[in-house]
């Protein structure tokens, strides 16, 4: 123990006259540290000095010594980091109004490796030693009454061992929100800038290292306890086997229900995800309620059922017409009057399949009514009730019902998880599956169900097993589930010379109608993917494939009378600066693509939709090939081959690039401009070995060198955080630079984490870079992709652990890596709110009167918040177009000047689907900071895809090199983050 009167701990003295306004935020922050950091040593010496103490001295023995030490273990040498810490923080905070700087002390801190070795261990032996705490709390009377004894004896809060000892897990959490907070109150420029962003680089690789190995122990312990309640010898030996993996495991509500749809009754579930099989088991009484209130009791299994992965199929609600005909259903979710499970070809409606029947009857009835209104309007004569205005109310009254019938199933999609689950043949031999109905507890459950399921299957493919090797991998371990898993592969430009090559491609994101949420869990992340290429100077084309189903589906090409060098995607100027919270502004030309040529054109065409109309050239006097192109704020950047950076500015009031004049021509160099990278207020242009810095707003430029030799290009540039690493013609190193004092901050030799190259070659070459997801991608001129963790948050993109090799190569250079990412649910809203402003035009309304509000109830017991209680609000958005896939116009008695924008108009325009509430999680490790309810989070629900371009596809260590030399791409998908 470190002596308080010899140390005494960290105080901050009087705040000094004439701060700034973030001077002061910064000492309430500091603040916020001291009085943590003393919490915190104060809870653990609670647990060494209430707990582990008197048990070590108690007479007679509650417990022996063998069991009390493991139950302790490391807690000592935790608390002494952070006293250590304490008397470092001391020190600092006495000198604070001088020097303002923290960030140092915390890598000085926390990156010790003794720091990481104390805190594995605890986070280890934690489930260990909540079970042995719960095994002594049943054998032993005399520990169970000491527990409640200690409880009832500690002050105000009285905290539980359990929550004493849960503390350490989440330290490192607490911390990076504190230093977010300080990061975002320090101005560029300060001294205490730089460290602090290598400060939260070291607390979140820390804190992602104990996360996954609480999060591997965690998944060990559920499977022991599944494993030793299933009786068959076999499963239960696979269980216990290293080979099996955990994905995901929930509990899930399975439902009953009647021949009506009616739910009949309802049962908790525990359900098992692993690699290659589903599991299904009933939860046992959790143990007595004394003992739960102390440490959490697992609870106990008893195995209902288990299936082969690739078996179980998802179905929603409207695509039960997909069965194979050769299979038996049983029902299993369906309760006939005589009360047995029901059993036939699958022409019994199962719930929801009820609302969708209807739906599709409606559809009928719609099209028989607009013939009819068609045969109407050619009456000669006229007759009451038999006009073209009582047709057309019909049509109208048809649509509402519609629209209506779309709610509910989009509603009834959102919380239920169907499973057509195989069971044993029938006595034929015939093949028998069997439905099973589960509510999730939210919208996101049921999405990373399915989408977990999705990419489980997708990881089963021969191509994915392995899919990935790490350079020091002993063929032993196999890769982690969320490493990207290769989902397809397709050829481009096939009936083009084989000496065509892949230039570009850039992800044009819309927002798309999705009914249910399979699509949406399964399909590439929504919008339209854009791939050019090129043989000599004087042909060109791009591609644009559609992104809306698992694998891309080509919609246009487009014939360029040059070859394409680069593409940019420009969205559209909205009145907020954040693109979060800004309304969609559906006016003026809308999103639009660049497309930069070798003759010295940029064509500019609108992404609205597929037609992808050329709006506007934009030519240079020389006629110079654009190398690259870069848009920020409003202006556009365009890299030439003869080191000029054309600036084009939007005029005042102008929706797209159209009204675009050059408004400067500067010389950069006299080598090409290879490269250019937006910043907030700047961007930077590559020539030769230098980087030259632009300020968007005053147009001053500063130069700096990134490579010491002049021979050497910077080829690539990619930027997370506060740093960008770059990639160079020549060499197989990639260095890392800060955006802000532009130091030198690390250097990467990438030809060392593979084993698959080539002797005989001294260097490997990067043909491409991307940072994705907490992923540096790194292409070769070999065909061989790599991956480098590096940090998601704020901090330093320093590469942080070992990097990994994609078995699934391309013949050829990698031509280039791109991201498709899209956001499902970027706002958040109060259940039971009506939106106000500009999202009134969407048709938002409160659903909570559905039909189907039964299958919800489980989500909105957890999810409603009295105004007491604060909890964590999300509106999930899934639109859809309520009469769009009928055909002709949607007809109407009013004129075109009627169709506004009112719940009532009938127009093609999108509608929400219904709003939820989510409620913190309490099992959450790290819970949020509490935040105004009529504020914004950012809370989402993102899709994540990478896709690479080159020449063939060939299987590292497997001999198998494809033929053919046509330009491929290869498309990764990514689990779905919240």
């Amino acid at each position: 123990m470190v002596s308080e009167a010899k140390h005494p701990p960290a105080q901050l003295g009087p705040m000094p006259d004439g701060l700034s306004s973030q001077q002061i935020v910064r000492r309430h922050i500091l603040g916020s540290i001291v009085q943590s950091e003393r919490s915190y040593l104060d809870s653990l010496k609670r647990i060494l000095q209430e707990y582990q103490r008197p048990l070590m001295e108690a007479e007679p023995r509650i417990l022996s010594v063998r069991k009390i030490r493991p139950i302790f273990f490391r807690l000592r040498e935790i608390m002494q980091c952070h006293s250590m810490f304490q008397i470092a923080l001391a020190s600092r905070v006495a000198e604070w109004d001088s020097c303002e700087k923290i960030g140092d002390l915390f890598v000085a801190s926390f990156s010790k490796s003794m720091v990481l070795d104390v805190y594995s261990d605890y986070v280890n032996n934690f489930t260990n030693a909540m079970a042995l705490i719960k095994k002594a709390c049943m054998s032993k009377p005399a520990f169970l009454e000491f527990l409640k004894v200690r409880k009832q004896a500690s002050s105000v809060d009285r905290i539980t061992l359990y929550g004493l000892m849960v503390k350490p897990i989440q330290r490192f959490p607490q911390f990076i929100l504190l230093l977010q907070d300080m990061l975002k109150n320090t101005p560029t420029g300060h001294v205490d800038r730089l460290p602090l962003q290598l400060a939260l680089t070291e607390l979140e690789t820390l804190a992602e290292k104990l996360n996954e190995q609480k999060r591997v122990a965690d998944q060990v312990t559920e499977t022991q306890q599944l494993a030793r309640c299933v009786s068959d010898r076999s499963l239960s030996k696979l269980l216990n086997s290293e080979q099996i993996s955990l994905i995901l495991c929930e509990t899930l509500i399975e439902t009953v229900y009647s021949e009506r749809g009616q739910v009949l009754k309802s049962k908790e579930r525990k359900v098992f995800l692993f690699g290659d099989m589903l599991i299904c088991a009933n939860i046992n009484v959790k143990g007595p309620p004394d003992i739960s209130s102390l440490v959490p009791v697992g609870p106990k299994y008893t195995l209902k059922w288990s299936a082969p992965l690739q078996q179980v199929q998802v179905v929603e609600v409207g695509q039960e017409g997909t069965q194979t005909k050769d299979t038996l259903y049983q029902l299993g979710g369906v309760k006939r009057p005589g009360g047995s499970s029901g059993s036939g070809n699958g022409s019994i409606i199962l719930g929801p399949p009820r609302l969708y029947q209807e739906l599709q009857e409606l559809q009928h009835d719609l099209s028989v009514v607009e013939q009819v209104t068609l045969l109407v309007g050619t009456l000669q004569g006229t007759y009451q009730n038999l006009n073209t205005t009582v047709a057309q109310d019909w049509c109208l009254a048809l649509q509402r019902l519609i629209r209506i019938k779309e709610d509910q199933i989009q509603s009834a999609n959102k919380c239920r998880l169907r499973l057509q689950v195989p069971g044993r043949p029938d006595k034929s031999g015939r093949p028998v599956s069997f439905t099973v109905v589960f509510n999730t507890p939210s919208p996101v459950s049921k999405i990373s169900w399915v989408n977990r399921f999705h990419l489980a299957k997708i990881a089963l493919r021969d191509e994915n097993t392995p899919g990935w090797l790490s350079a020091e991998d002993d063929g032993k371990t196999k890769a982690p589930f969320w490493c990207p898993l290769l989902a397809c592969r397709m050829s481009v430009f096939t009936s083009k010379a084989r000496e065509w090559k892949l230039e570009a491609a850039l992800h044009n994101p819309v927002q798309c109608a999705l009914l249910g949420f399979s699509a949406v869990s399964t399909s590439l992340p929504q919008g339209y993917l854009w791939v050019a290429g090129g043989g000599d100077s004087t042909q060109g084309q791009v591609d644009i494939f559609s992104l809306n189903r698992p694998t891309p589906r080509p919609v246009k090409s487009l014939q360029m009378g040059a070859r394409v060098r680069c593409l940019e995607y420009v969205p559209e100027p909205t009145p907020s600066e954040d693109a979060e919270t800004g309304p969609y502004n559906s006016t003026g030309v809308g999103n639009t693509i660049c497309v930069g040529l070798d003759d010295g054109c940029i064509l500019v065409y609108g992404s609205m939709d597929t037609a992808a109309q050329c709006l506007v050239t934009l030519r240079n006097s020389e006629g110079c090939p654009v190398l690259c192109l870069k848009h920020s704020g409003n202006f556009l950047f365009a890299g030439l081959r003869d080191g000029t950076l054309m600036v084009y500015e939007r005029h005042p009031g102008g929706t797209s690039f159209i009204t675009l004049d050059v408004s400067l021509y500067l010389t950069v160099g006299s080598d090409p401009i290879r490269t250019l990278l937006a910043l907030e207020g700047s961007v930077w242009a590559s020539c030769a070995n230098t980087v030259t810095v632009l300020d968007v707003s005053s147009l001053s430029t500063q130069r700096f060198e990134v490579h010491q030799d002049p021979m050497v290009s910077v080829a690539h540039m990619v930027r997370a955080g506060g740093g960008a690493w770059m990639a160079f013609s020549e060499g197989s190193s990639i260095r890392l630079f800060h955006t802000e004092t532009l130091e030198h901050l690390q250097e990467i030799n990438i030809s060392t984490p593979s084993s698959f190259y080539n002797p005989s070659q001294k260097s490997v070459r990067v043909t491409s870079l991307l940072i994705c997801q907490g992923l540096l991608w790194v292409g070769t001129a070999q065909g061989i992709i790599i991956t480098l963790p590096v940090p998601k948050l704020e901090g330093i993109p320093k590469i942080t652990g070992k990097g990994m090799t994609s078995l699934n190569a391309h013949c050829g250079p990698v031509d280039f890596l791109v991201a498709l990412s899209s956001t499902l649910s970027p706002d958040l809203l109060k259940r039971d709110s009506v939106v106000e402003g500009h999202d009134s035009a969407c048709g938002v309304e409160d659903r909570s009167d559905s039909s189907s509000q039964e299958s919800l109830q489980q989500a909105s017991i957890s999810a409603q918040v009295d105004g007491k209680r604060k909890g964590r609000g999300m509106l999930l958005q899934y639109r859809l177009r309520s009469t769009s896939g009928l055909p002709g116009r949607p007809l109407t008695v009013r004129g075109e000047e009627a169709s506004d924008s009112s719940l009532e108009s009938l127009e093609h325009s999108m509608e929400d689907g219904a709003i939820y509430e989510l409620s913190d999680d309490p099992d959450m490790w790290v819970r949020g900071r509490p935040c105004d309810r009529k504020g914004v989070r950012r809370d989402r629900v993102i899709s994540v895809a990478v896709i690479s371009g080159g020449k063939g596809f060939r299987r590292l260590r497997e001999g198998s090199v494809t033929t053919t030399a046509e330009s491929t791409l290869m498309i990764w998908q990514l689990p779905l983050t919240v």
